[in-house]
């Protein structure tokens, strides 16, 4: 099942991004963005994946075209989303250093932006709604942070993109998990509070 659009007024964003070869210079660094897409319909969770990749790129690019990508297949305005990603830096810029940067022209106090035009597009996408953004440590065993983590790295692995949103098989891997590697046991899926 393949949908271009969520259509729904509160979802949840679970997003993280991965970034190969950091370490080597002078060489091209291959990058994945992912992320899930869950909401509630009254009776049931329903999710859709997305991911995207670069063949040159970093990991702060990534987080930003995560969120940007993410919030572009909400098509109701403003929905209520939570987005949940392990990058200071993203979830930071959101909540602490983008106000200033509008502020003063977009402008930093000391240098210039790094990425302006990808936070430039995010700051436009995300105004559509209201967005909490929330941050994760990263591998600390949150299930929806390690799935995205899990579809990033195959995105910069593979140079591989899913060309919109697809059914997600996070209940797949979730099983997986729990089988071969008794991670996730305690983790439950409950409703949403009302």
């Amino acid at each position: 099942m393949t949908e271009s659009m969520i259509q729904t007024l509160a979802v949840a964003i679970f997003a993280d991004e991965s970034c190969l070869g950091n370490q080597f210079q002078g060489r091209a660094n291959p990058g994945g963005a992912a992320g899930m897409i869950e909401y509630w319909t009254g009776d049931r969770w329903v999710r859709r994946d997305y991911w995207i990749t670069e063949p040159d790129t970093t990991n702060n690019r990534m987080a930003l075209r995560s969120a940007i990508v993410g919030l572009g297949f909400l098509r109701k305005s403003p929905c209520e989303v939570r987005f949940v990603s392990d990058s200071q830096y993203l979830v930071k810029g959101m909540t602490e250093w983008l106000r200033g940067w509008k502020a003063r022209g977009w402008k930093r106090k000391a240098g210039k932006i790094e990425n302006l035009e990808l936070w430039k597009e995010l700051d436009r996408v995300a105004s559509r709604h209201e967005v909490e953004w929330k941050w994760v440590r990263g591998h600390a065993e949150h299930p929806q942070n390690e799935y995205a983590d899990y579809l990033a790295t195959a995105a910069a692995k593979e140079g591989a993109s899913s060309h919109g949103l697809i059914e997600s098989g996070f209940g797949i891997w979730l099983d997986e998990q729990r089988n071969r590697r008794d991670r996730f046991i305690d983790y439950l899926e409950l409703a949403p509070p009302p």
